[in-house]
């Protein structure tokens, strides 16, 4: 219809305003970026111009530069001495400072922390040529006795004596490797990181430490046999030990974490506050700290017991006090019980029969919660005492006499 028409046309010219709008806002921006370019042509020629003059300026001001042949040999002398001069008084700068910071306290911190780290690596040398030693030359040669037709010893000796002997070897040898390679790249020690790798490897530590005296005791068991007594002279016989005996092998790693503690507190000593690496020696000083705790007391629980438990042993009645694992050792000896005289008269003695004429020796032990008191006989047996025997401590009253008499 014709109102739809109109409508269209309507449409159409709204269409056609909005494009006709858009052209023109077109051409002014092409005009505005027209502008821009020849101002920017004109700009590029300035420069141009500036830079052939500056030029020029250049050259009138070297006129002797074009041709050194030209130059007065005079002047050429005065320069050489100049270059001399300059060149002296660099090095003499250079020196005085190189000296300055050799003098300071800082350097002398590094030289000794240098040092510190030299030394550890030539224990951790040393440490890991007696690993070798107690591996290759007894640990080995007895697993090979151990598995012969005749052995004289068993795996399970074997594997008492030596507990992780052979894995805290690798592992020291892989820390040793790696302070060698620090050590390559000197003077940057890098050194936090190593111990990083082996902080979790040392609770095998704990059970070789826990380990420790009872691998002793087996070998004592095992040096009665005539056969490995003599097998086990022959291993200690080679020169790579040097004249030490196994228990000596066997003792080395109990000292190798109060060792590591000791020279991570030098370094820290030598190390500075903003140093990169000191939060990581504290930590692993902290973590070596601990472990040497819990290794000193679980070692001290383990020697109580066995200690209380040989006690115990000797006792021909036995002693079911000593099986408290809270009763702690302290000491023992021997003391002298004599009859009291009371008014020119002998009173009754009150620990045990004794004779009235004469001294009689105690075989006297000291715990924590008890007092044992034993009479030694011909055999060289322990019997407790039938009467106060065993005095508990808890309810005993210490007096003090005063008076010199």
């Amino acid at each position: 219809s014709y109102s739809d028409i109109l409508i269209e046309r309507e449409v159409l010219m709204q269409k056609y305003i909005h494009l006709v709008q858009i052209v023109e806002t077109e051409k002014v921006a092409a005009n505005q970026l027209r502008h821009q370019l020849e101002d920017q042509d004109t700009e590029i020629e300035r420069l141009k111009s500036e830079i052939v003059a500056l030029n020029k300026t250049k050259e009138k001001m070297r006129p002797y530069q074009g041709s050194q042949e030209d130059e007065d040999p005079d002047i050429k002398k005065i320069k050489k001495v100049q270059s001399f001069m300059r060149g002296w008084l660099c090095r003499r700068k250079w020196k005085t400072i190189v000296q300055d910071y050799i003098c300071s306290p800082h350097a002398e911190s590094m030289r000794k922390r240098n040092q510190i780290v030299f030394n550890m690596v030539e224990a951790e040398s040393e440490y890991v040529h007696q690993l070798y030693v107690l591996v290759n030359c007894f640990l080995r040669p007895l697993r090979m006795a151990a598995s012969s037709k005749k052995p004289p010893i068993s795996h399970d000796d074997v594997s008492s004596i030596f507990l992780n002997s052979e894995t805290i070897m690798f592992l020291h040898e892989i820390f040793h490797q790696g302070l060698k390679a620090r050590i390559a790249n000197w003077p940057t020690l890098i050194l936090a990181d190593l111990f990083d790798i082996l902080l979790p490897m040392l609770n095998i530590y704990q059970e070789f430490v826990r380990n420790h005296q009872y691998s002793l005791q087996v070998l004592a068991n095992c040096k009665q046999n005539r056969d490995f007594d003599k097998l086990l002279k022959q291993y200690e016989a080679n020169p790579a030990c040097e004249g030490r005996m196994l228990e000596t092998f066997l003792t080395y790693p109990m000292f190798q974490i109060p060792r590591y503690i000791i020279t991570l507190h030098e370094l820290l000593a030598h190390t500075p506050h903003e140093h990169i690496e000191r939060k990581s020696l504290e930590f692993a000083k902290s973590k070596l700290e601990e472990l040497s705790r819990v290794m000193h007391d679980e070692v001290s629980d383990t020697e109580n017991i066995r200690k209380n438990l040989a006690i115990e042993r000797t006792i021909v009645e036995g002693c079911d006090i000593l099986l408290d694992t809270s009763q702690t050792f302290i000491r023992q000896g021997s003391l002298i019980q004599v009859p009291s005289v009371e008014r020119g008269k002998l009173s009754k003695v009150r620990l045990g029969s004794l004779s009235l004429k004469k001294e009689g020796e105690r075989q006297c032990f000291l715990f924590t919660k008890h007092f044992l008191i034993c009479t030694r006989s011909s055999g060289g047996k322990l019997h407790l005492l039938k009467t106060g025997g065993v005095l508990s401590l808890i309810e005993c009253t210490l007096v003090e006499e005063t008076e010199a008499s």
